[in-house]
C-alpha cells in the first residue's frame, strides 16, 4: 500500500472520533505552548536580574506565578491525553476489531482452506493494538513536536538570525540520515510480524494436535519446528535492533553536535560582538537546542510507530480487500419453498480456478422428504457436493436449487438457518451443554432445549454429567465422548429444525456401541426431512430411499440397495469388500 493510498484510507476511521480529536489536539497546542513558555520566562528572569543587577521580590514571585500557572496548564492537558485521547485509541481499535471479524465471518471456506488461524489471531490482536497505539500517538505526538519546533525557530529568529539559521541549517543533516536508517526498519518490521504470525500459527497447530503429537511420541519433532521458528524470529528480531542501535546512536551523536555548534558558534557571535548576543540569550538557546532536539527526536522515534502501525495496516487491510465471493443476492427471493426438491444441474466445480474439476456437468436430484446417499471413494467430491448446497462454496458452472430457486438467489443467513449440517468432527463451543445446545435456536425454552437432547438420545447422559446442562464442555468439547459430542450436535439440529439435512460422515469416527446410540438419534432427525447422507459404513445407508456412487467421473451408480445389488455394479462391488473387512 502506498503512503498516500494508505493515509488516505485511514484517515475516515477517525471520522466518529472528530470532536475528540480537534480537542486532543487543542490539548498538544497548550501542551506545546507551556513546553516552550519555561525557556522565554527563564530568559525574561535572567535579562532583568542582568540589566538590573538584582531582581525585586516582585519580579521574582510574578514570574514564579507564571510559571506554576503554567505547569498546571502542561499537566491538565498531559492528563487529557492520557486518558480521553488513550480511550479514544481503545475504540477505534475496537471499530477495526469489529469490521475485521465482521469481514472474516463473511470469509468463504476456501479462505480458511489457505490461512492458518494462529496468523489470523496475530492480526485481529497484535497488529490492531500497534494500529491503534499509532492512531493515537503519532498525531498528538507530531503535531506537538512539530508545534515546538515551528515555535522555536520563530522566537530564535527574533533573538538571533544568523545563529538561528546556522543551527537550523545543519538540522536537515542529521534528520536526513535518521530518516534513511528508520526507514530500512518497515521492510524488517513487516518480516516480524510476518514471523510472529507463523510462530502463532504453528503453536496452534500443535496444540490442536497435542493428543496426536503424544501418540507418535513427536514431542522433540514439534520442539525442532519451533525451534527453528524461534530462530528465525531471534535473527529477524537482531537485524532491527541493530538498525535501531545505528539509529539512535546516529541521534545521540547528532544531539552532542548541535550543541557544540550553538555553544561555539554562539561563543563567537559574543565575542565578535554580532547580532548584540548576550550570555542570557546563548543560555536561552542552549535551553532551546534541548527541546528542538527532543522534538526532534519524537518526530523521528514515532516515524518509527508509524511504520509499525502501517505495517500492521497493512496487514489489516490485507484481509479486508480479500473479494467475498459470495455475496448476498441483489434481489433477494422470499417464496422459497425448502420442503421443495434440492436439486444439482449440470454443476462444475473447482477449488482453484486454475485448478482439476472436482465435479463436472453433475445432475442430482433429492426429492422432497426423501433420503439420498452418496457413497464411493474419497476425494471423489461427496463432501464438495454438500458443502454447495449451503453456498459454502459457489458452483463454476450449473445451479444447485431448492425449490426450483437457485440457492444465489437466496439469503445466506436464510439460506443455512434451512440447511443443518452434522460433521463428522463435530465441534464444541467451551461454553456449558446447554449453551452449545443452544446455539441451534438461541432464543429456545429450558423446555426446548431438554426436548431437543431427548429426540437426540442425549438428556439420560446430560443429566448424568456433575451440573447437567450447566456442565462446562471445555475446549472442542475435551470433557466429552466422540458420542457425547455427537450427539449433543443433533440436539443443536433438533433446536434448529431445518427442512434440509446434510450427515457428513456423522458417525465414522465413533465406536459401534456409539455408533448405533447416534444412528438411532440420526434416523429421527431425519424423519421427514430432504436428507443427504455422506457415508463409507455402507450399512448405514441401506435404508436410503436412493443411494448414488460417486466417482471421479461423476454419479456411476443410483438405486435403491437392493436394486444396486442386484445390478452387480461398482456398488455391489463396494458392499461386498466392506463386508469382508467388517
Amino acid at each position: 500500500m502506498k503512503k498516500k493510498g494508505f493515509i488516505k484510507r485511514f484517515l475516515p476511521y477517525y471520522k466518529p472520533y472528530k470532536a475528540t480529536l480537534v480537542l486532543d489536539l487543542f490539548c498538544a497546542l497548550l501542551y506545546s505552548l507551556a513546553g516552550l513558555a519555561f525557556p522565554v520566562l527563564v530568559r525574561e528572569l535572567l535579562g532583568r536580574l542582568e540589566a538590573a543587577g538584582g531582581l525585586s521580590l516582585r519580579v521574582i514571585v510574578t514570574v514564579g506565578g507564571i510559571m506554576v500557572a503554567v505547569k498546571l496548564v502542561e499537566t491538565a492537558c498531559r492528563y487529557f491525553m492520557i486518558t480521553v485521547g488513550h480511550i479514544m485509541g481503545t475504540k477505534f481499535e475496537a471499530d477495526l476489531r469489529r469490521e475485521l471479524y465482521g469481514k472474516l465471518m463473511q470469509m468463504p471456506a476456501s479462505f480458511y482452506d489457505n490461512n492458518k488461524v494462529g496468523d489470523l489471531m496475530s492480526r485481529v490482536n497484535n497488529d490492531l493494538f500497534d494500529i491503534t497505539e499509532f492512531s493515537h500517538h503519532c498525531p498528538e505526538e507530531l503535531f506537538i513536536a512539530s508545534v515546538r519546533i515551528l515555535g522555536i525557530f520563530l522566537y530564535l529568529l527574533f533573538i538571533n538570525v544568523w545563529l538561528t539559521l546556522i543551527i537550523f541549517a545543519a538540522m536537515p543533516l542529521f534528520i536526513a540520515l535518521a530518516f534513511l536508517l528508520n526507514g530500512k526498519l518497515e521492510s524488517n518490521f513487516a518480516a516480524r510480524r510476518k514471523k510472529v504470525g507463523e510462530i502463532n500459527a504453528n503453536i496452534e497447530d500443535s496444540l490442536s494436535g497435542v493428543g496426536v503429537v503424544r501418540s507418535f511420541a513427536n514431542e522433540d519433532k514439534e520442539m525442532q519446528k519451533f525451534e527453528r521458528d524461534n530462530k528465525e524470529f531471534i535473527d529477524i528480531k537482531s537485524r532491527s535492533y541493530k538498525m535501531m542501535g545505528l539509529f539512535f546512536s546516529e541521534v545521540t551523536l547528532s544531539t552532542g553536535l548541535l550543541y557544540i555548534l550553538t555553544v561555539v558558534a554562539g561563543a563567537v557571535f559574543i565575542a565578535k560582538g554580532i547580532g548584540g548576543l548576550t550570555w542570557v540569550d546563548l543560555m536561552t538557546y542552549v535551553l532551546f537546542v534541548q527541546t528542538l532536539y527532543s522534538s526532534i527526536d519524537t518526530i523521528i522515534t514515532y516515524s518509527e510507530q508509524f511504520q509499525t502501525g502501517k505495517s500492521g495496516f497493512n496487514r489489516f487491510a490485507e484481509i479486508m480487500d480479500v473479494p467475498v465471493d459470495l455475496t448476498e443476492p441483489m434481489n433477494v427471493r422470499s417464496d422459497v419453498d425448502y420442503s421443495g426438491d434440492v436439486q444439482l444441474q449440470n454443476v462444475t466445480f473447482a477449488y482453484d480456478e486454475s485448478g482439476k474439476s472436482v465435479l463436472k456437468n453433475l445432475d442430482l436430484t433429492v426429492k422432497s422428504g426423501t433420503t439420498v446417499a452418496l457413497v464411493g471413494p474419497s476425494g471423489a467430491g461427496k463432501t464438495t457436493i454438500a458443502n454447495l448446497i449451503p453456498r459454502l462454496y459457489d458452483v463454476k458452472e450449473g445451479a444447485v436449487t431448492i425449490g426450483g430457486v437457485p440457492v444465489t438467489e437466496i439469503s445466506l443467513k436464510e439460506l443455512r438457518r434451512n440447511v443443518g449440517i452434522v460433521q463428522q468432527n463435530v465441534y464444541l463451543f467451551n461454553g456449558s451443554v446447554k449453551e452449545n445446545i443452544l446455539y441451534g435456536r438461541p432464543n429456545a425454552t429450558d423446555e426446548e432445549v431438554i426436548a431437543a437432547a431427548k429426540a437426540a438420545g442425549a438428556h439420560e447422559f446430560i443429566e448424568k454429567l456433575e451440573k447437567g446442562y450447566d456442565t462446562s464442555c471445555g475446549e472442542r468439547g475435551v470433557r466429552l465422548s466422540g458420542g457425547q459430542k455427537q450427539r449433543i450436535s443433533i440436539a443443536r439440529l433438533f433446536l434448529k429444525d431445518p427442512p434440509i439435512l446434510i450427515l457428513d460422515e456423522a458417525t465414522s469416527a465413533l465406536d459401534n456401541e456409539s455408533e448405533r446410540l447416534v444412528q438411532r438419534s440420526l434416523k429421527r432427525l431425519c424423519d421427514g426431512r430432504t436428507s443427504i447422507v455422506i457415508a463409507h459404513r455402507l450399512t448405514t445407508v441401506r435404508g436410503a430411499d436412493t443411494i448414488c456412487v460417486v466417482t471421479e467421473e461423476g454419479i456411476a451408480e443410483r438405486g435403491t440397495h437392493a436394486e444396486l445389488l442386484q445390478k452387480g455394479g461398482l456398488y455391489a462391488s463396494l458392499y461386498r469388500m466392506y463386508e469382508e473387512t467388517a
